[in-house]
């Protein structure tokens, strides 16, 4: 399949550094008119090259649920600024001053770093500043009398984060101080001068508009006829946010215009283009718009422009669940492989360019919720980035090497899937079977893995024309009624008390994702066949905490027995 490839080459990283800069110029904030601006950027983008693109068009405003996700509030940002020791930053310099969904306020008087629980009796009247659980804290800021919120996060030294409330309008019955957030070098400054006995000061000011609603854009485009092999983008995230995620929109621009010059009526599947707020807008798009028995799987391009030198990235593949096995993890994986090499080794061995490594399933992004809703789905990404969610995700630390590389995988993917002869393909799906059961086998036995490995291959089958894979049939454990992400942050929005507990239960990122997994698994499988799968696959697991979970989603009635 090495052709595709070479025929792959017409990807032009140069068009994607492009688009890349044009997006990063919008303050893509969930909520926000920038958010809604830079999608008709990329919706015209894509009518100049003659796709038809739909500009799809749900709320926020704080109150509607899209699936298991509460709506943000409609949000924007006018001004911010802080002023301590005599250092004045205001959204001039970077719009991260002021944390999304802020409401708008001015403060003056002493800062109190929230290091300890107890450090709250001090939180009054104070202008209180915290390093983690900055939803969490914010709340307790609120609740404790705080003039106002200074939030910062460990490892971005002299960058501002970007730090989302995502509040509701629920939440606006308690949330009304200004909220704002400094660099680490600042909080250092500010908490080596407390520690010494030295009071610091601050003067903040904030100006926001909290609308009733905004438009929640998604862009959408179809090549072809269905089947489809769906790519997909989120647009969100503030300015400019050019690796996460302007460099995945950015990408997306460049498939969706070569596979429409190259698109005919022999492929054996079209392509469809999705570019969406993070979670909120993919959750609204498979509930009121995506026809998914139409979808073969789903590529989720995030964060593909890290660079190894400068943001000390690895281009990572997020392959598909057990439970939604596909061999597009593997001919992903061949293609990042071969498009990654360069130079050689010793004895002649091709040599990868950047560093690059396959992952079992993991969450953080739009592939999620279509694993939920049962289309097999994948993600490249670059991680980790040294530059994440900071004011220093620029343009100029973007890599057009993993752009180049990452591109032309998922071009030469996309070309193998729609134009791949059924016995390559077959002996392909038959190799990548041993390789990813092999991977597995080393470390322990495998019943349930074996058997879903063949249920995924027979799903390809169906849509590949291929004669792979087999048919098994299970009981159910567990109904999933209320399908979507598990978020203890909605779930507070229900029942605060069950949403707490949730949260203790979820703290790790590991016991969420084995959760998201046990209940697609469960609804496959028998109770015990679950357990046995999700092991099989992850390793060694607290069931217990895992079965109190289900338990808490069980009273709420998202998933019944």
């Amino acid at each position: 399949m090495k052709e595709f490839l070479k025929e792959a080459e017409i990807f032009n990283a140069e068009n994607v550094l492009g688009y890349i800069a044009e997006i990063s110029k919008f303050h893509r904030i969930q909520g926000s008119k920038e958010l809604v601006e830079a999608a008709k950027y990329i919706a015209e983008e894509l009518r100049i090259s003659g796709i038809n693109a739909k500009l799809l068009e749900e709320v926020y405003d704080g109150e509607r649920w899209y699936l298991t996700l509460a709506s943000p509030i409609a949000w924007d940002l006018i001004y911010g600024e802080i002023e301590i020791e005599g250092t004045k930053v205001t959204t001039s310099r970077t719009p991260l001053v002021v944390m999304a969904h802020s409401p708008s306020g001015e403060a003056e008087g002493e800062v109190v770093p929230i290091e300890r629980e107890e450090d709250w009796e001090k939180a009054k009247g104070k202008i209180v500043m915290v390093s983690e659980k900055w939803h969490e804290n914010y709340k307790k800021a609120n609740k404790n009398g705080a003039l106002a919120f200074i939030a910062y996060r460990k490892g971005t030294g002299k960058a501002f984060p970007y730090i989302g409330l995502f509040l509701t309008k629920k939440d606006l019955q308690w949330a009304k101080i200004p909220a704002v957030a400094v660099s680490e070098e600042i909080a250092n400054k500010i908490l080596k001068k407390v520690k010494k006995g030295e009071p610091v000061k601050a003067k903040i000011k904030v100006e926001t508009v909290i609308s009733e609603n905004q438009i929640l854009p998604m862009v959408y485009a179809e090549i072809g006829k269905p089947p489809y092999v769906l790519f997909t983008a989120h647009i969100c995230h503030p300015k400019p946010g050019a690796n996460d995620n302007a460099s995945g929109a950015a990408m997306l621009i460049e498939l969706a215009k070569v596979l429409n010059n190259l698109y005919n009526d022999s492929f054996r599947f079209g392509f469809a283009f999705l570019w969406i707020p993070e979670h909120y807008g993919t959750q609204a798009f498979v509930e009121k718009y995506a026809k998914l028995e139409d979808y073969y799987a789903v590529i989720n391009l995030d964060m593909v422009g890290g660079s190894e030198d400068r943001a000390n990235s690895t281009i990572m593949v997020i392959r598909t669940p057990l439970s939604r096995f596909s061999i597009i993890s593997g001919i992903l994986e061949y293609f990042i492989d071969l498009a990654n090499s360069g130079g050689e080794s010793f004895g002649g061995s091709p040599l990868p360019k950047m560093k690059s490594k396959s992952y079992p399933y993991e969450l953080g992004s739009d592939h999620d919720v279509f694993n939920l809703f049962g289309v097999p789905s994948i993600m490249p990404i670059t991680w980790p980035d040294r530059f994440y969610h900071s004011s220093e995700d620029s343009v100029e630390k973007i890599s057009k090497e993993s752009l180049e590389i990452i591109g032309k995988a998922v071009l030469a993917t996309a070309l193998a899937l729609a134009k791949g002869k059924k016995k390559e393909l077959e002996k392909f799906a038959r190799g990548f079977a041993m390789k990813y059961l092999g991977e597995l086998g080393m470390e322990r036995d495998l019943e349930m893995a074996e058997k879903l490995v063949m249920l995924g291959l027979s799903r390809d089958s169906k849509f590949l024309g291929l004669k792979v894979g087999h048919e098994f049939t299970f009981e159910p454990w567990l109904k999933w009624k209320k399908k979507g992400l598990i978020s203890p942050r909605s779930i507070k929005q229900i029942d605060e008390k069950k949403g707490e507990e949730l949260e203790k239960i979820l703290e790790g990122k590991r016991v969420s994702i084995l959760l998201h997994e046990l209940l697609i698994l469960g609804e496959m499988m028998s109770k015990e066949e679950a357990f046995k799968a999700l092991e099989e696959e992850y390793g060694s697991f607290e069931k217990e905490k895992l079965e109190k979970a289900v338990e808490i989603l069980r009273s709420l009635d998202i998933v019944v027995f």
